[in-house]
């Protein structure tokens, strides 16, 4: 199976008919917290790099270690530790004050700089001749989660990125306990905050969040699964940022659903009361696909209640504008879920 059309792009002009301009293939799967194939468009089994998905489960080996209780972390913690922040100011004092709890500052930090997400979330001009912070990179929760598991075991924290590193090793180990994927075989690259990351089938993705959105009811990991569960759904605004998807899906899932987008276009969703797993992966990483073919998936799926249906709205068939805010076209889904 191959990646199909999920979502196309069109011009024209509104009194006359659009025409389809581009169009950006890609996978669905969607499965139970057993793995089992439910629904699914183009490769549910294509390999797909996780990206900040995979977020909620780097941070596994820390919790199992019992890492948040040594150092006093609270829920609103843990929810930075699996997030991709848009570096407001809630987000920088929150990695702030783990890193403190930790004996560690902000010079630790591996992740790198880059502009805050806000500003693009929200629209708004780059600042001139910016200074941007470690602090402020939308890995750097994570990072501080990768340091506090240093702490933890009393081992260098130097070079924590690296794929040697005793605490990458861990990382890894712990995926492929909880996935079966055998560390062999999975593929392992470079992320953009330089710390490792995995590619996993599709369904694979999606089973990892169908089992995160049982929490507490997960038969293996119950414990670590509920605390992460109940953290990124109690502080969607930390883990996600204004203006940003993944606080919109949380907000409209109202604690039933647990997401995480990452890089390149991958969505990763959890649905607690039908027990699922979604996972997406738009094949060109359009980053303007990926919002329309999720609440596509939702939709489709049953879960848009006229209430979700109202909040997501913004998602479902954006316009397409020029600079001058003239409608040029708009961004549609094109697929339909098959029943496995």
């Amino acid at each position: 199976m191959h990646a199909i059309p999920l979502v196309v792009t069109t011009r024209g002009y509104p009194d006359s008919a659009l025409i389809t301009e581009n169009v950006h293939l890609g996978s669905v799967a969607v499965v139970d917290a057993r793995g089992t194939l439910l629904w699914s468009a183009g490769d549910p089994a294509q390999l797909t790099f996780t990206r900040s998905a995979l977020k909620p489960f780097q941070a596994l080996p820390f919790l199992l270690d019992d890492g948040p209780a040594r150092f006093g972390l609270c829920s609103a913690d843990l929810a930075l530790l699996c997030a991709s922040h848009s570096g407001e100011d809630q987000h920088v004092r929150g990695v702030t004050a783990i890193l403190e709890r930790i004996g560690m500052d902000e010079c630790d930090l591996e992740c790198g700089c880059h502009a805050p997400l806000y500003f693009e979330a929200m629209h708004l001009p780059l600042p001139v001749q910016p200074h941007w912070r470690p602090l402020q990179h939308n890995c750097s929760g994570k990072h501080s989660g990768f340091l506090a598991w240093c702490r933890l075991h009393d081992l260098p924290s130097a070079g924590y990125v690296d794929p040697a590193h005793p605490l990458q090793q861990a990382i890894r180990q712990r995926l492929t306990d909880t996935t079966g994927v055998p560390a062999g075989r999975m593929a392992a690259g470079i992320d953009g905050c330089s710390a490792p990351n995995y590619a996993l089938p599709l369904a694979c993705l999606a089973q990892l969040y169908a089992r995160l959105a049982q929490g507490d009811a997960d038969p293996e990991l119950g414990a670590a699964m509920g605390d992460l569960l109940r953290a990124m759904s109690a502080h969607p605004e930390l883990v996600s940022g204004h203006g940003r998807t993944d606080l919109a899906y949380m907000l409209a899932g109202a604690g039933d659903w647990v997401t995480k987008a990452g890089a390149d276009a991958v969505q990763a969703i959890g649905v607690r009361s039908a027990g699922l797993g979604i996972a997406i992966k738009v094949a060109d990483g359009a980053a303007r696909a990926l919002p329309v073919a999720t609440v596509s998936v939702l939709d489709q799926l049953g879960l848009l209640d006229p209430a979700r249906r109202a909040r997501l709205a913004a998602y479902r068939q954006p316009p397409v504008t020029n600079a001058r805010g003239i409608m040029t076209g708009d961004i549609r889904p094109v697929f339909t879920l098959r029943r496995a």
